[in-house]
């Protein structure tokens, strides 16, 4: 394990965050959780083991991201580990994705992460250590039907990662991105019901369809995700890697 070191997580208060929020934690990291519901982070920020802090405000804000940072770094110095986890999708034929969805998912998913990991190296690289993970997805390394404007963007974050990994990896500082495939979280709730509404099936069956399309034949669940983050803390010659936890789905 890695010395104690402070932590900033966003996308926090469900899911892969709040799942990366408590392995940290655990690890024995302290922890600031951000994300838009403040109640929400607050209940997982209670939940943590050790030491932790929420920061509610949008990651697509940059006033509101500065001011959280700012505050963060007056209570516990700058932030060593950053895990850039916030993000959605959205599922349309690519000939019904309106220029405000493509909008909304490049700056929620590549944009937002951009500005997150250009905030923070300037302190990472002077201090000579820093971790940088950012969950990416599956389809950052193919294309699948129905989610043009989220991989697209999943693709250039990916991008990001690899490229900021280049121009650091002599400065003890890595990057990587963690590439989940269906997890069990509110976000696939939110594709399962989709899938119901579009094809008539229940949502039972919905679900069973995602968990098929893994060779695993199941749900990823998020501490399996968590987990990959951990590593990417405690390994210092993984660097500008795209890690997969998606159940066998993507083989690279």
């Amino acid at each position: 394990m890695t010395a104690p070191r402070t932590c900033l997580v966003t996308g926090a208060s469900r899911g892969i965050g709040a799942a990366v929020a408590a392995r940290l934690s655990a690890d024995g990291h302290r922890v600031a959780l951000l994300g838009r519901d403040a109640d929400a982070l607050d209940r997982v920020g209670s939940a943590l083991p050790g030491p932790a802090m929420t920061l509610p405000a949008d990651v697509t804000d940059p006033a509101a991201v500065e001011a959280a940072l700012e505050r963060l770094e007056g209570a516990w110095g700058p932030v060593e580990v950053l895990v850039s986890n916030a993000g959605a999708g959205t599922a349309a034929p690519l000939v019904d994705t309106t220029d405000d969805d493509w909008a909304r998912m490049l700056d929620l998913n590549l944009t937002a992460p951009f500005r997150l990991v250009r905030r923070v190296l300037p302190a990472m690289t002077a201090a000579g250590w820093g971790r940088i993970v950012v969950v990416a997805s599956v389809v950052a390394k193919r294309g699948e039907a129905q989610v043009a404007a989220y991989s697209a963007a999943k693709h250039g974050v990916l991008g990001l990662v690899r490229a900021a990994a280049a121009e650091v990896a002599r400065t003890g500082v890595t990057v990587n991105a963690v590439c989940p495939g269906y997890v069990d979280t509110p976000m696939t709730d939110a594709t399962v019901e989709g899938i119901a509404a579009r094809s008539g099936r229940s949502p039972e069956d919905a679900r069973a369809v995602l968990a098929r399309r893994q060779p695993i034949g199941r749900l990823v669940d998020p501490a399996e995700v968590a987990e990959a983050v951990a590593f990417c803390l405690v390994n210092a010659a993984v660097t500008g890697q795209g890690i997969n936890v998606d159940g066998g789905t993507v083989q690279s």
